[in-house]
């Protein structure tokens, strides 16, 4: 069955970075645009970025262009989300997450895109 698997959260100062990983399994993981999200408390699931098959195409957040990096290795199943510069607006629940088709990309994305979730990773960014 499909697992995708998000560490690296925590606790950190304002300005300070952070490097999310997500682990998948239970499908072809090449064949799949996969992405970011994150949900703060009281808030809904909101897009933080996307990467498509091989990188040919990457997008972002406004609030995160220019801190945040998406990127991903085929060849260990993984997406990475390099956080720098982080603000304490950016406290939340990361989730990674898979289109819910293979060979498809889609602008902008919405949450009802992705089928199929992790277990999500704290982000927790102090002043």
């Amino acid at each position: 069955q499909v697992q995708l698997v998000e560490s690296g959260g925590g606790l950190v100062q304002a300005g300070g970075s952070l490097r999310l990983s997500c682990v998948a399994s239970g499908f072809t993981f090449s064949s799949y645009t996969m992405g970011w999200f994150r949900q703060a408390p009281g808030k809904e699931r909101e897009f933080v970025a996307a990467i498509k098959r091989n990188a040919e195409r990457i997008d972002y957040a406004d609030s995160v262009k220019g801190r945040f990096t998406i990127s991903r290795d085929n060849a260990k199943n993984t997406v990475f989300l390099q956080m720098n510069n982080l603000k304490p607006e950016d406290t939340a629940i990361y989730y990674c997450g898979a289109d819910r088709e293979p060979y498809t990309y889609r602008k902008p994305y919405e949450r009802a895109d992705f089928g199929s979730w992790g277990q999500g990773t704290q982000v927790t960014v102090s002043s």
